[in-house]
Parts: structure tokens; sequence; C-alpha cells
């Protein structure tokens, strides 16, 4: 999205944060609020929020990162903005900052969970991940499982993929919600930022493969992603969130980044050579 940073304050007072999704090992709840338009649905998220902290913490940020990543990576994926806004919860004004997507479907497609999709159709003991190669999605559940990889995200469960019918006929929806990841658990506590293992891979929400990251990454094919020179595209990545994150968290981030790329170029599940994108 060209203009995916939208730095100019707006009045969004008037959304309902009726939607309330609760977080694990945050302390908190992600609050959500959709608006209907002319062209669609219009959802809005805030970071973590609780009623004694208020607002806090960069998941909205990290999706704007991650947004980032996934065009350079050519994913499909829903597109972000990072919006700097003013609402109203439980009767207090917050300045905050959020992320705000739109609905993919078009007016006639309808949609389910991925989790239940494979409920409905799976067979006996069938693993989720032999289900989704069976049903010819092999390729788009590689790069979600490497890309979840290079960012470290918590939270990929069986409801946060999603299966769009279209033409009567079930396909992958495209990539969303990725909050959960980076230096997310740190919030704004800096020497916990700064000591943060770039590398470390604690159990995870998955709903595919196993509840490690690293450990998924077996399940990939040498030569997923095309040569990229991702170090060159640094500053695109974090265009326009000076405002918004601190410098700890920018580095730490582009750490985080940086390490897990190559140990994807090191496994070969990136190949190596000139940027082919």
């Amino acid at each position: 999205m060209k203009h995916d940073v939208i730095s100019k304050l707006q009045d969004l007072t008037a959304l309902s944060w009726d939607e309330r999704a609760v977080t694990t090992g945050t302390g908190g709840v992600f609050l959500k609020a959709r608006a209907s338009t002319s062209r669609g649905d219009i959802y809005y998220k805030l970071s973590n929020y609780d009623r004694y902290r208020g607002i806090f913490g960069h998941e909205s940020a990290n999706e704007i990162i991650a947004s980032r990543l996934l065009d350079l990576l050519g994913i499909d994926h829903i597109p972000y903005r990072l919006v700097h806004a003013l609402v109203r919860v439980d009767g207090v004004e917050h300045e905050t900052w959020l992320s705000e997507s739109r609905d993919y479907r078009r007016p006639d497609e309808r949609r389910t969970s991925l989790d239940t999709f494979y409920d409905l159709n799976a067979a006996e003991r069938e693993a989720p991940l032999d289900f989704c190669i069976a049903q010819g999605w092999a390729h788009e559940i590689q790069a979600m499982m490497a890309f979840d990889y290079l960012i470290m995200n918590r939270d990929r469960h069986g409801a946060n993929i999603e299966i769009v019918y279209r033409g009567g006929r079930p396909c992958l929806a495209p990539l969303f919600d990725h909050g959960l990841s980076f230096v997310c658990l740190c919030g704004d506590r800096q020497d916990d930022v700064r000591a943060f293992d770039a590398m470390k891979d604690d159990p995870v929400n998955n709903f595919i493969g196993t509840r490690h990251l690293e450990e998924n990454l077996r399940f990939l094919p040498q030569g997923l992603f095309g040569p990229l020179d991702l170090e060159s595209h640094r500053d695109r990545v974090f265009r326009n969130l000076g405002d918004v994150l601190s410098a700890a968290h920018v580095g730490k981030i582009w750490e985080i980044i940086m390490l897990r790329w190559e140990y994807l170029v090191e496994l070969g599940i990136v190949g190596e050579g000139d940027e082919s994108r």
C-alpha cells in the first residue's frame, strides 16, 4: 500500500470496540472495531489494552512491518495501514496508533476458518499440513510457515488462516493478522527489548506443523523464495515509523529479520544469487 502510514491525527471516537480477543502472555486484550462503507467493511485493531494501562504495545506497527515484508516476498496478503487516531474505549479517550485493513472478499464470496474447514473435510488422522498439501495449497502454506519463522509470529492458530469460496471452490485467503510477532511481549521496556534473543524458539500457537517455528522449517523445500537482498530494503521496511517505534525496537526487529533471513539462506529455503524481485 503506497500510503500505509497516516500520521495526521484522525478522529475515530465514534467506533465501537465491541470485539475483544484475549491474548496469551500479554495481560490484556486486542480490541477490534468495524465500519461499513460503500466500498465494503473496514476493520480496525488496537494494540494491547487493559483498563489500568490503557492502550499499550506495538502490535499495530508490527502489522505494517509484516505487510511490507510480505510485499517484498511476493506473498498474497491483506494490506494494512497504520493510523494515528483518537479513539474512545470504556468511556475514555486515547491517542494511539492502530491498524486498518479492508475486507478482501467480493460481495458474492463467503469464508470460513481453516480449522473449521479442516474439521469438516479432513480424513481421519490426517495432519493439517498434509490436508493443505492435498488441497493444492502447498506453496502458499509453506511460504506462510517460512514467513512466520522470519517475523517470530506466535499466533497462527486455525482461525487466523481463512478459506474463501470463489466460484464455489475453496481457496486459501490472503494472509492476515501478524501483530503478535517480533518483540511484542517486551512492551516499552527498552532493556528487555535490547536483551531479547532474536533466534529464540519458544512454543507458539500454530495450527499447521509443530508448535516451534524453527522445527517447521524442516517441512519446507529448497528454493522456496528466490534470491532477495533483504538488507538493502531496511529503509522501506521502517519508512515513516520513527514516531511509532523506539530506536531499540527498530534495531531489535531488524536484527530478528536479518538473522532469521540469513538462516533461511543457509538452509537453502532462500535461493542465493542476484535479486529477483
